[in-house]
């Protein structure tokens, strides 16, 4: 697919990139910041979501209502989120006001005046969506599995951070984190749809051109360590994830782990839905999923099923992952690549998916990464290397977080041997 994908880098560092697509009325675009949770300190977890929501309620010029309502009013939307990695401003208008949403979101991150009643107020709003996670097991889990896999480290913590954290956050604090990491160096603006590159630049230069250029963040790398965390709940479900050490996301094996986990459990035709669910009638959500980081990554399995169905769902499910890397069939690896080219491809028709990709593709890679090359990595793909990165990712430690009632979950050194049986 040919892409009119244009670059420019301000002189304070913050590099603009645009995705033209000519046919469209709209404008999706948005400012992404290398300053996630694994940014943080220890003793402010939680800041970088924090900051999120704060640069929200207010600035020198607008209200927190006039924030949402500028863009509202002429039909678009703004939103944002915070990952491990980067957090997020964007927006979707039509393409007469997208200067409107460059205005907006430049002053967002630029004059907001952190209020402290205002701070007070959505500290408690925070706390309540910390809440709300903490009692929702399938959620929970998650963050349960992460600090597992990376304990004491700041890829470990939770990116909503822990109530004592987010409670002895400051306006001083939050206000720190933003002189530390809102740097040019560390930012992209970018822009999908019907929109002019150079006139994006010159925007881009009026809104952002006074934000320091300061010097990109080192974070500490990722250490993996395999373990445990098991809690009990009274609850109708055990709520499982079973993991390993994945491939970051830009090592050699990462195309070839995203189709190893397609192919697992990745839609309704994968190995595990096919004998967990359909053949066998042990889980109603069984599939896989893969996080992915600048320098290492995490592949896993969630199940949620019964306190009796579990002691016949950990022998399956380890038999799964035990025997795959000996009985891979090219059918099946046909199938999860297609599934995955048809996803990228229909990813490409929404202004908004576009413009989220070339902004990460920029953050991560220094660069847009063509459709061409990445389907050129699929196609190279083969069964010999899914099976050989099988039984290098399978024969490691492997991390289990459960919770619920979980009298009948097997120890994990039992697991260990099932899995090396």
């Amino acid at each position: 697919m040919n892409r009119e994908i244009n670059i420019s880098k301000l002189p304070n560092g913050l590099t603009v990139v645009s995705d033209r697509i000519s046919n469209v009325e709209s404008i999706s675009l948005g400012l992404w910041v290398r300053a996630g949770a694994r940014y943080e300190r220890s003793s402010e977890n939680g800041v970088a979501h924090f900051l999120e929501h704060m640069l929200f309620k207010g600035t020198e010029r607008r209200t927190s209502k006039d924030i949402v309502e500028e863009i509202e009013s002429v039909g678009g939307s703004i939103n944002a989120y915070t990952s491990r990695e980067m957090t997020a401003f964007y927006a979707k208008v039509l393409k007469k006001d997208y200067s409107l949403a460059l205005d907006v979101i430049s002053d967002i991150v630029q004059n907001s005046v952190f209020n402290s009643s205002e701070i007070d107020k959505e500290r408690a709003v925070i706390l309540q969506e910390i809440g709300q996670t903490l009692d929702s097991p399938d959620d929970v889990i998650f963050d349960h599995f992460q600090s597992t896999a990376f304990p004491n480290q700041p890829l470990g913590r939770p990116v909503l951070g822990k109530p004592k954290t987010v409670s002895d956050l400051t306006g001083k604090k939050i206000r720190g984190f933003l002189e530390r990491h809102y740097q040019g160096s560390s930012m992209v603006v970018a822009a999908a749809g019907n929109i002019h590159h150079q006139e994006l630049v010159d925007k881009c230069e009026r809104y952002f051109g006074n934000i320091k250029a300061g010097k990109q963040a080192s974070v500490l790398d990722g250490i993996f360590s395999g373990g445990e965390h098991r809690e009990y709940r009274d609850l109708e479900q055990i709520h499982l994830i079973f993991g390993f050490s994945g491939p970051a996301i830009g090592s050699s094996d990462f195309y070839a782990m995203s189709v190893l986990s397609n192919l697992l459990g990745g839609g309704m035709s994968s190995r595990l839905f096919q004998d967990i669910r359909e053949k066998r009638g042990l889980a109603y959500s069984i599939d896989s999923f893969m996080s992915s980081y600048s320098d290492i990554g995490l592949f896993g399995v969630y199940a949620g099923t019964g306190n009796n169905e579990i002691k016949e769902l950990i022998p399956a499910l380890c038999n799964q992952i035990r025997g795959l890397s000996d009985s891979l069939k090219i059918e099946e690896v046909e199938r999860a690549r297609a599934q995955i080219k048809s996803s990228l491809l229909m990813a490409l028709e929404s202004t908004g998916a576009r413009c989220e990709q070339i902004a990460q593709h920029i953050l991560i890679f220094g660069r847009v990464i063509p459709l061409e090359e990445v389907v050129a990595h699929l196609d190279s793909i083969d069964v010999m290397q899914i099976s050989n990165l099988a039984k290098d990712i399978f024969n490691n430690s492997p991390v289990i977080a459960a919770v619920g009632p979980i009298a009948n979950l097997e120890q994990i050194d039992t697991i260990a041997e099932r899995l090396a049986a």
